[in-house]
């Protein structure tokens, strides 16, 4: 029983030294989670009990944002997106999947700032501004070439789209090999 009082009392502590600037980065974790998983899953799927689950599924980074509830959340978004194109014959939307891409990285990014954030930290407004802004940056340049790639795979018909997929995969090794050259770099 002391044990259990005593867990109570750290829990009531810590509740008690919570600032806001980490509180609002989780609670755009959650808002930003949630969205994404709305706007991946049908809309036949999104039943009372449906919500219930897509809710806590959302709550899970918010409240554990070093652990695996981030890649879980992402799997399941993802998940969601292929049942409701295979399942339920939804037509891919250019406008749907940018922001459901979106969305996974404002919460994959806001995740690792919530990870490095203590629950008492008193962090400067402009810390969490530049972060956003950044985070806002690279989905404007990945919107920005995704909707060239897709207009460039329209042009070409069939053959446009493996084009643009070996593009694509030549992008990303690019990229790759330009972030380990920086890394070993330093």
């Amino acid at each position: 029983m002391d044990g259990l009082n005593e867990r109570v009392r750290a829990l009531r502590y810590a509740v008690t030294r919570v600032s806001l600037a980490p509180l609002l980065v989780r609670c755009g974790i959650f808002v930003a989670v949630l969205v994404g998983l709305l706007l991946a899953y049908p809309v036949e799927l999104l039943q009372p009990r449906g919500l219930l689950a897509l809710v806590v599924v959302a709550v899970l980074p918010a409240v554990g944002p070093r652990r695996v509830w981030p890649t879980f959340a992402a799997l399941v978004t993802v998940g969601g997106w292929l049942v409701a194109e295979a399942g339920f014959d939804r037509p891919v939307a250019l406008w749907r999947l940018l922001a459901v891409a979106t969305l996974l990285y404002l919460a994959h990014t806001l995740c690792a700032l919530a990870a490095l954030l203590p629950h008492d930290a008193m962090v400067d407004p402009d810390l969490i501004l530049r972060w956003l802004a950044r985070a806002g940056a690279v989905v404007l340049a990945a919107a920005v070439l995704g909707v060239l790639l897709a207009s460039l795979g329209r042009l070409g018909g069939d053959r446009g789209f493996q084009t643009v997929t070996v593009a694509g995969l030549v992008v990303a090794v690019a990229l790759s090999a330009l972030l380990g050259w920086l890394l070993r770099r330093r």
